[in-house]
């Protein structure tokens, strides 16, 4: 189980239109063109370092979403991503 981390959101401001979030990025000077589910899950990060699961929980709960999807798995996938893009890192 990796637990993940992200910066503070006051180090990655973003704005939301048409579906899009725009995030910049400050520690890497980087803007970032970002879909559903990946802002959420760095909102959910701010909440503190977690692994796919928690994150999962955090966003259910939020949400009120009762679902059978194996949503852990599509959040890990997501997480996998944004790692790469440099927006969160193991903890």
């Amino acid at each position: 189980m990796t637990l993940y981390r992200a910066d503070p959101p006051a180090l990655r401001p973003s704005v939301s239109a048409e579906g899009m979030t725009l995030l910049y990025h400050r520690p890497s000077g980087t803007t970032h063109v970002l879909l559903s589910p990946a802002p959420e899950i760095l909102a959910a990060l701010a909440d503190g370092p977690a692994d796919a699961a928690t994150i999962a929980a955090r966003l259910l709960a939020g949400h009120a979403i009762e679902t059978e999807e194996p949503i852990a798995e599509v959040i890990a996938a997501r997480l996998a991503e944004l790692a790469e893009a440099g927006l969160v890192a193991a903890a």
